[in-house]
């Protein structure tokens, strides 16, 4: 009989019963999932934020005075800048991290909303609210949601591209019904104070949980079967960003869709998004009824998100667009005659067909940039959805000098319906266009 070493351990007692098999691996639930739910809360977060001023209009103009083409002027700048920073959040969430900058950018917009308590002139709310809170959520923007679908998902893109973008419908949900609420009994100070206080909560599960890439916890991203080559090396955020755009901009596929996507956010963002409330308060709607109408539409742009992003991955991406551009348009057309002081089954059927098609446009322009951009997508996107606030941002001050000179709404409503017209024309021309280079896998 062999001698046992006295300085070996002694062998464990046998375990008494059955020994129950460890679970297999393939039952556990992908991180993947885990960072896209972090996204999302960070979506939802994001983009209640930016429906904050929306409802403050009237208020903001009872107690200083100012005009609303002057309150829209901060939006304005809001819109601007949240598109402008999407390209480069983009390069600087490659450079220094997902987790980095979107904690920087929460506390950028916590710290903005705050400010704001103590403005007295416009250009205090163009600062707070405009460069502040437009700088932190430009950070969160759709560039953010391609950079995680990229990294982290080779099978459902599609789809999760469209659960993320649906976030940005769902944190209206949250916080205009609140903010309105909010507004009304407390003032327009208390629904900013919410904001500030939200935004710093949002940052706590992002430091928690956010991971950068897959291989960080040794796994392959969600549906893969080998590992995607690495990510080029660039320290240089803001070159790569200009040189990305330099040369998308010699493709005709990246003017086509950033041409499509203006429109799509000045109908949205810009107009409806920005004007909805105080348009139909003209018509005699109290501001929080038609702060939850346009959360309805936000409940069932989350439906037709998702099913977007779904058909997505089965429809050509072309013939999406021309569908979505073209019942956008007859809506809008057909606003001004269902806007009244009180509910009416019109105005609920303009909220649900108009809801289903609000931001179903994101998952086909996302999947069109990575079929002619590739690797560059996330940033592409990022020059793209620039182009939307851009848009978005151009209408939304428009649209408030018009009510000034007017006395309402109507002409805007009647120029973005003409303007989905001449966005399904860009759409249809992406049928000619082509790849202009091998597509190389997404970093």
């Amino acid at each position: 009989m062999t001698e046992r070493n006295a300085f070996a351990p002694a062998p464990a007692p046998a375990p008494e019963g059955p020994v129950r098999p460890a679970r297999p691996a393939r039952f556990r639930v992908h991180y993947a999932w885990v960072v896209a739910g972090v996204s999302l809360l960070v979506l939802l977060g994001s983009a209640g934020f930016r429906s904050t001023p929306s409802l403050m209009m009237d208020a903001l103009h009872n107690e200083f005075g100012w005009s609303l083409g002057t309150i829209s002027s901060a939006t304005s700048v809001n819109l601007t800048l949240y598109g402008l920073t999407a390209p480069f959040a983009a390069a600087l969430m490659d450079r220094f991290g997902v987790r980095l900058v979107v904690v920087c950018a929460l506390l950028t917009i916590s710290v903005g909303s705050g400010l704001t308590m103590l403005m007295r002139e416009p250009w205090q709310l163009v600062l707070c609210w405009g460069v502040l809170v437009g700088l932190g959520s430009g950070s969160m923007a759709g560039a953010f949601a391609t950079t995680i679908t990229g990294r982290w998902f080779q099978a459902r893109q599609g789809l999760v591209t469209g659960v993320l973008t649906a976030a940005g419908a769902a944190g209206n949900l949250v916080f205009l019904p609140v903010g309105a609420w909010l507004v009304e009994h407390h003032g327009w100070r208390s629904a900013v104070i919410v904001v500030s206080l939200a935004a710093s909560a949002v940052a706590v599960p992002v430091l928690l949980l956010m991971r950068e890439r897959p291989a960080d916890l040794g796994l392959l991203p969600y549906g893969a079967t080998e590992e995607p080559p690495a990510p080029a090396a660039d320290g240089r955020a803001l070159t790569r960003s200009l040189r990305v755009l330099r040369d998308a901009a010699r493709s005709r596929a990246f003017w086509l869709l950033s041409g499509s996507f203006a429109i799509c956010g000045a109908t949205t963002a810009g107009l409806v998004g920005t004007h909805f409330i105080p348009a139909a308060h003209d018509h005699g709607m109290p501001v929080t009824t038609a702060a939850s109408l346009l959360a309805m539409i936000g409940v069932f742009d989350v439906v037709g998100t998702i099913f977007s992003g779904w058909l997505t991955d089965r429809v050509d991406s072309r013939i999406l667009l021309v569908t979505y551009y073209g019942l956008r348009g007859i809506s809008l057309l057909l606003l001004p005659q269902l806007l009244a002081g009180s509910l009416q089954p019109p105005i609920l059927a303009f909220v649900i067909f108009y809801g289903l098609d609000w931001v179903a446009t994101v998952p086909p322009t996302v999947a069109l940039c990575r079929r002619h951009f590739g690797g560059d997508a996330p940033i592409v996107f990022g020059w793209v959805l620039a182009s939307h606030q851009i848009g978005a941002a151009v209408v939304a001050g428009l649209a408030g000098l018009a009510r000034d000179a007017l006395g309402n709404y109507d002409l805007t409503w009647y120029g973005a319906g003409a303007l989905c017209v001449v966005a399904v024309g860009l759409c249809l021309a992406l049928r000619t266009s082509r790849p202009d280079r091998p597509v190389p896998a997404l970093s």
